[in-house]
C-alpha cells in the first residue's frame, strides 16, 4: 500500500507505532520498523544519556528508518531537539506544543517533522511552519487527549491541508486503517494495540489490563487540571474521577497523587497507584502478538476492505 507517507517515510506500510510516554522504547520501535512500519522512541523527560542509547540501540536492532517522539512541555525538550540532529534520526512526531522553533533546524538536517495535533487550526498553523505531514488525534487515544473525536478531526484536517495526514484514535484492526483511508487520511498512527505486543515492554499486569478491557473499561482524567488523559478504569482512576467530579481532590492533590502514576503502571504494574494509559478501542484486543504479525494482520484486513 503505497501513500504519500510511505513515499515520505520510506517504510513498507504507512503505520506508526505511537510514541507512548514510558512505554516506547528501542525494542518495541525497532521490531514496528522491521515489521514494515515506523517505530517511536517516546522522549518524555527521561535523561538525554538514556535517549542517545535508545536510539542507538535502536539502530543496532535494524535498519530501517524510526523515529523519535517529544513531547514539548518537557524541560529536556531543547536538548532532545538537538539530539534528534545529532544522531540522525529519521522521523520526530511532537505532542503538547509548538515546534515552529525546532523545525527549520529539523528539516536542514534531513528530519522528517510530523507534529501531533488536536485541531484544524494548530493543523495549519504546523503546516505553514514546514510540517511534513500531521497526525490527527481524536479523542479516542490514550494518554493526553484533545475533545474532538477522530471521525469528526480527519475529515476537517484533510480539507484544510495540502500536507498528508495520518489518522490517530481509536484505531485496532484493519477495519480502523480502511475507515481513517474513506476519511482522507494516507496513514495511520496505532498505539494501544502495540502494549499487547511480545516486544513492548510494560508490565504484564499492564498486558493484561489491555487485553481483558471491555468497550466500557476507559475512563478520562485530570480534565479540571488542564490536561486530560485517558487511562484503563482501574480502582485508582475510578477514585481520580470521582474525586475530580464530587470536589474531594483540589487540581493541586491531583497533580500530587498521580506524579509518577504512569512510571508506576509500566514498570511496576502497580494498580493501587499506576495510571495505566490506554485508548478507548482496547476492548477489541483480545490476544498478545509479535509486530511482526500484528502489521501484518492490519494491513492484510485493510487492504482487503479498501479492495472491495
Amino acid at each position: 500500500m503505497k501513500t504519500r507517507i510511505t513515499e515520505l517515510l520510506g517504510c513498507q506500510y504507512p503505520i506508526i507505532q505511537g510514541g507512548m510516554a514510558w512505554v516506547a522504547e528501542h525494542t518495541l520501535a525497532a521490531a514496528v520498523s522491521n515489521a514494515g512500519g515506523i517505530g517511536l522512541i517516546a522522549g518524555g523527560s527521561a535523561p538525554i544519556d538514556y535517549l542517545r542509547e535508545q536510539i542507538r540501540l535502536c539502530k543496532e536492532k535494524t535498519d530501517k528508518p524510526f523515529g523519535v517522539n517529544i513531547m514539548l512541555m518537557s524541560p529536556n525538550a531543547e536538548d532532545l531537539a538537538q539530539l534528534c540532529i545529532d544522531e540522525k534520526v529519521a522521523v520526530v512526531t511532537t505532542g503538547a506544543g509548538n515546534p515552529g522553533k525546532f523545525i527549520p533546524a529539523w528539516k536542514e538536517a534531513g528530519i522528517k517533522v510530523i507534529p501531533v495535533i488536536p485541531s484544524v487550526a494548530l493543523a495549519k498553523r504546523m503546516e505553514r511552519a514546514g510540517a511534513d505531514a500531521v497526525v490527527a488525534e481524536g479523542t479516542e487515544s490514550g494518554g493526553h487527549i484533545g475533545e474532538n473525536t477522530t471521525m469528526c478531526l480527519v475529515p476537517q484536517v484533510v480539507d484544510a491541508l495540502e500536507i498528508p495526514v495520518i489518522a490517530a484514535g481509536g484505531i485496532a484492526d484493519g477495519r480502523g486503517i480502511a475507515a481513517s483511508f474513506m476519511l482522507g487520511a494516507e496513514g495511520v498512527q496505532i498505539g494501544t494495540r502495540f502494549l499487547a505486543s511480545e516486544e513492548c515492554q510494560i508490565h504484564p499486569t499492564f498486558k493484561e489490563l489491555v487485553v481483558k478491557a471491555k468497550d466500557t473499561d476507559s475512563v478520562v482524567t485530570g480534565r479540571y487540571t488542564g490536561h486530560p488523559c485517558r487511562n484503563i478504569k482501574t480502582k485508582f482512576a475510578k477514585m481520580l474521577a470521582n474525586g475530580e467530579k464530587d470536589g474531594s481532590l483540589t487540581p493541586e492533590q491531583f497533580e500530587e497523587v498521580t506524579l509518577g502514576s504512569l512510571r508506576k503502571a509500566v514498570q511496576d504494574g502497580n494498580v493501587e497507584e499506576g495510571s495505566f494509559l490506554c485508548g478507548a478501542i482496547a476492548g477489541m484486543i483480545n490476544d498478545i502478538k509479535p509486530c511482526e504479525a500484528i502489521v501484518k494482520e492490519l494491513m492484510e484486513q485493510a487492504e482487503r476492505l479498501i479492495k472491495n
